[in-house]
């Protein structure tokens, strides 16, 4: 089994959240246990699952992570479009990001099924 900071996804996922988290600084103070916190748990549950879900015994169960970790790379393109709605993100820096979040989004779907068929 490859190491899961071998994986391209895990390795621009994880770009991906320092991206998030350098750029939410400049938030409102009052959106730190907010829309800050929130983002950021959110963008960093993407590598975070894919890092468990190499881990565990069965195909089937790593499938069931990197799903998970669709899904909350799903919440993280709704969080950065409403940050940037807010206007808390210059809309340069969250067209950059959605972009990258769609490849990761094509990324982590093309090895779930490979996972999945290797079950």
């Amino acid at each position: 089994m490859q190491r899961f900071t071998e994986l391209a996804v895990w390795k621009r996922s994880h770009s991906l959240v320092k991206a998030v988290y350098q750029l939410s600084t400049g938030f409102p103070s009052d959106e730190r246990f907010g829309l800050t916190s929130q983002l950021r748990r959110a963008a960093a549950s993407v590598p975070t699952n894919i890092a468990e879900g190499s881990k565990r015994a069965s195909s089937r169960d790593y499938a069931h992570f990197l799903n998970i970790a669709e899904g909350s790379l799903a919440e993280t393109q709704y969080l950065l479009l409403l940050a940037t709605d807010l206007g808390f993100l210059e809309t340069t820096s969250s067209i950059r990001l959605q972009a990258e979040s769609d490849e990761i989004a094509r990324m982590l779907f093309s090895l779930r099924q490979k996972v999945l068929a290797a079950a």
